[in-house]
């Protein structure tokens, strides 16, 4: 009796899909390799392996006519550019809907609490370079009327957030002070213009600014 005959309808597919021989007629295929008594079978490749195998083939070749031979149809350079500015307009976009995120009233503090607090900052962050009367070290003087990135609350405020000259300025603490920080330390280093350190540091930059 032909066993195949006998098959149901879903077997019939499997056995389509997979060419795997019948249990009782594996001695056909049996390969002579023996490893401690463990025996291969000859079973050919599954046609669903073989199509989805020749399916990725024939993506890659249409990939690279695409790519390699079709530069005017299609360029990953300006896809990528073309994303990045994508992006770049729903950055702007969504800070156009919501100014109130990324707004800072950037303004000069004057009362005790505040340049208390300021100094505080200055104390932890600032004296290794500037020294702790601002006459200035591995950075410049903070007392004197030169500036090497401009003088005046929001410009002090924006080197303490973005940093100082590229290779060689102060880094950006915009990540390790928080932004209320940031406007008590800038209004305690305005606090300090006018006063005499002990060993002060020749002017540097070519701005000048004072805040009499």
């Amino acid at each position: 009796m032909n066993n195949h005959k006998n098959l149901t309808g879903w077997q019939k597919i499997l056995q389509k899909m997979t060419k795997a021989n019948e249990i009782g007629k594996e001695e056909d295929i049996m390969t002579d390799h023996d490893y401690d008594g463990i025996k291969e079978l000859d079973n050919v490749l599954p046609p669903w392996w073989l199509w989805g195998f020749y399916i990725t083939i024939a993506i890659g070749v249409f990939y690279y006519i695409q790519v390699f031979t079709n530069s005017e149809a299609y360029s990953q350079k300006e896809e990528f550019a073309a994303e990045v500015e994508q992006g770049r307009l729903e950055v702007e976009a969504y800070k156009k809907a919501n100014p109130e995120l990324f707004k800072t009233d950037v303004k000069l503090l004057t009362d005790a609490a505040s340049l208390e607090e300021g100094k505080k900052v200055w104390t932890t962050y600032c004296v290794a370079c500037h020294m702790a009367d601002g006459g200035g070290g591995i950075g410049p003087n903070m007392t004197d009327d030169k500036w090497i990135l401009g003088g005046g609350m929001e410009k002090i405020f924006h080197t303490i957030s973005e940093g100082g000259r590229p290779g060689k300025g102060m880094v950006a603490w915009k990540s390790s002070i928080k932004t209320e920080q940031r406007q008590q330390v800038a209004s305690y280093v305005i606090s300090l213009q006018g006063t005499t350190p002990a060993n002060p540091k020749a002017a540097e930059g070519d701005i000048t600014w004072s805040k009499q």
